[in-house]
């Protein structure tokens, strides 16, 4: 029931050459100075020849939450969830919810007589929430038979974690984990960012490394992840507020070549998006 509508400045970063491809980056904001500063990087790093990402993992997360009388009996069902004896029939009823989702591990947390079961599981294109929540449930109803004094608090117990910052997304990965790496030359470090390789391995180091350390940061061992990660999101239309742990990220830069050139990689172990690209990110087809 749609009331209005409210228009959203986008700007357009780009072109970035990735594995091979060129894509144009739309952002949503109103701080121009953000698409200029991306749209430099991109200059960079095509100018270098490109940049390579690979997808480590890609599983979405749900961890409901359960109770019983006892400690023991809690330790009984997490034994059980873990036997890997168990995890075929477990899949079975786990993948009936969906053509696509796919069980891929169980792993579970005790805290007193309270079991924390973090589901997961593969989900195709979609982002998957409802996709794994689906399935989470089905296997909770197979469960009330070998265990029916399990009470069922919610079907998130905030073990997943969605949308709050949480080292289990950043040790274990939610969504997709992925990392991308570009080498940039010397000449253009200088001539486009302005800049030295020594200057920013330096930098680096002790900003986005040291600095991070001792404001005891979360996943937040970068310059300015969320700033692109959110822009790119409203104007594609992800969920703004899966920002909280998709901009996870650790940038590592270090020099290579005798020193000459500049390696730059970025690891982000969570995130959270819809697995498709808008027609309109191919440059061919803008």
């Amino acid at each position: 029931m749609p009331v209005g509508y409210v228009q959203i400045p986008v700007g357009i970063a780009g072109p970035l050459l990735l594995n091979g491809r060129e894509y144009s980056v739309p952002m949503a904001t109103t701080e121009g100075c953000l698409v200029a500063s991306t749209n430099r990087g991109c200059k960079a790093i095509h100018l270098s020849g490109g940049a390579t990402s690979i997808l480590l993992k890609d599983g979405m997360t749900r961890a409901p939450v359960v109770r019983f009388s006892t400690a023991k009996r809690a330790a009984e069902l997490k034994f059980y969830l873990e036997d890997p004896e168990n995890f075929d029939t477990l899949a079975v009823v786990f993948n009936r919810s969906s053509r696509f989702g796919r069980l891929q591990s169980i792993k579970c947390a005790i805290a007193g007589k309270n079991l924390y079961l973090r589901f997961t599981c593969s989900t195709g294109d979609a982002m998957g929430m409802n996709m794994v929540s689906k399935g989470v449930q089905n296997v909770l109803d197979f469960l009330q038979t070998d265990f029916p004094d399990m009470d069922v608090i919610g079907i998130s117990g905030n073990f997943c974690s969605d949308k709050k910052p949480a080292a289990v997304n950043w040790i274990e990965g939610r969504g997709k984990s992925v990392v991308c790496e570009a080498i940039i030359e010397g000449d253009v470090v200088r001539k486009v960012l302005k800049t030295s390789v020594e200057s920013l391995v330096e930098l680096n180091m002790l900003k986005n490394l040291t600095g991070s350390a001792m404001a005891g940061a979360l996943g937040g061992f970068n310059a300015h992840a969320s700033n692109i990660v959110t822009a790119i999101y409203i104007a594609t239309g992800q969920d703004p507020a899966q920002n909280v742990e998709s901009s996870h990220c650790i940038t590592m830069m270090e020099a290579v070549n005798d020193g000459k050139d500049l390696h730059i990689s970025v690891t982000m172990p969570s995130v959270e998006v819809i697995d498709c690209v808008p027609f309109w990110l191919s440059k061919t087809m803008v």
